[in-house]
C-alpha cells in the first residue's frame, strides 16, 4: 500500500517515530471514566495503532480522503469508527453522548481552533492528550506570571488541569516542521461552570491580553469600569499576572457595575 503524501494546505506532518507515538498513546489515562477516545487527524495511523491497544473504544476523525482510504485498508478494526470530515465543523453530540477523551498530533495551523471547540464540549471532553507546536503547548500549560501565559491559558485552565509532558524534535516527522513540538495533557477539573457570565468572562480575558504591556486599568477601559473598580489594586496589574479566579472576580465586578447603571 502506498504511503499518504503529506499535504501542506492541511498542515500535515506525519510522525515517524514509533516510540513517541506509543508514549503519547500511553499518556491517555481514561480520566473520569471516559470510555471512548477520538483521535483528530490520524494520517497514516502511527498514533492510531497504539491508541487501539488502550482499553477505550477508538474513533478517528479525518478530512483527507487519501488518509481515509489508507486507514480503511490498513486498519479494518476501525470500520464504522472513521468520521469523515472537518472536526471543526462537526456536531460531536451525534457521536458522543457519554464522556470521551481526545488525542492526536494536531495540525499546527488549527490547534487553537481545536481547543475552542474542546471548550464548547467541555462537559463531555474529560481529557485531551495532544502534540502541537511547542510554543503553543507551553502557553496553554503556563502558570500566571509567565510571559507565555495568555488567552488560551486562562480559558482552558478554567476547566482543565494542564500538564506539559515532553518535547519532540522536528526530525521525527515527515516532512519535518520548522518548529519544535510539545505534548500536553488536559484533565477536566471540578468546575462545572464559572461563577460569572461566561461570555463576558471571555471578553474580559481577551480584552485584558489585548495589549499585554498595559495595566488592566488601561486595557479594560472599553468596559466602562465603575469608579470603585477603577481604584481596585487588581487593575494595577497586567493580564499575565492574573489567574482564573482573578479574572472571574473582575468579571463579577464588571457585571455588578453594569447592573447598577
Amino acid at each position: 500500500m502506498e504511503k499518504v503524501r503529506p499535504k501542506k494546505h492541511l498542515g500535515q506532518h506525519f510522525l515517524t517515530d514509533l516510540s513517541i507515538a506509543q508514549r503519547i498513546a500511553r499518556s491517555v489515562t481514561g480520566h473520569l471514566e471516559a470510555k471512548r477516545v477520538l483521535e483528530i487527524g490520524p494520517g497514516m495511523g502511527v498514533l492510531t495503532q497504539f491508541l487501539l491497544e488502550n482499553p477505550q473504544e477508538l474513533f478517528v476523525v479525518e478530512i483527507d480522503t487519501e488518509s481515509i482510504d489508507y486507514l480503511k485498508k490498513n486498519f479494518p478494526q476501525l470500520e464504522g469508527h472513521i468520521l469523515e470530515g472537518d472536526f471543526l465543523k462537526m456536531d460531536l453530540s451525534n457521536w458522543f453522548q457519554e464522556p470521551f477523551a481526545i488525542a492526536g498530533n494536531f495540525p499546527y495551523n488549527i490547534s487553537s481552533q481545536i481547543f475552542f471547540k474542546v471548550l464548547e464540549y467541555r462537559d463531555q471532553v474529560t481529557e485531551v492528550v495532544c502534540m502541537l507546536q511547542k510554543e503553543v503547548a507551553q502557553r496553554i500549560a503556563s502558570p500566571k506570571g509567565n510571559k507565555d501565559y495568555g488567552i488560551l491559558s486562562v480559558l482552558l485552565q478554567a476547566f482543565y488541569d494542564i500538564e506539559y509532558l515532553f518535547s519532540v524534535p522536528p526530525g521525527v516527522f515527515n516532512p519535518p516542521p520548522k518548529v519544535q513540538s510539545g505534548v500536553i495533557r488536559l484533565l477536566r477539573n471540578q468546575t462545572k461552570k464559572l461563577d460569572c457570565d461566561e461570555s463576558l468572562f471571555i471578553k474580559v480575558v481577551k480584552g485584558g491580553f489585548g495589549n499585554r504591556r498595559k495595566t488592566l486599568r488601561n486595557s479594560l477601559k472599553s468596559f466602562q469600569l465603575s469608579e470603585s473598580l477603577k481604584s481596585h489594586s487588581l487593575l494595577d496589574k497586567r493580564a499575565e499576572q492574573l489567574d482564573v479566579a482573578d479574572f472571574v472576580f473582575l468579571t463579577q465586578q464588571i457585571q455588578a457595575s453594569r447592573g447598577n447603571h
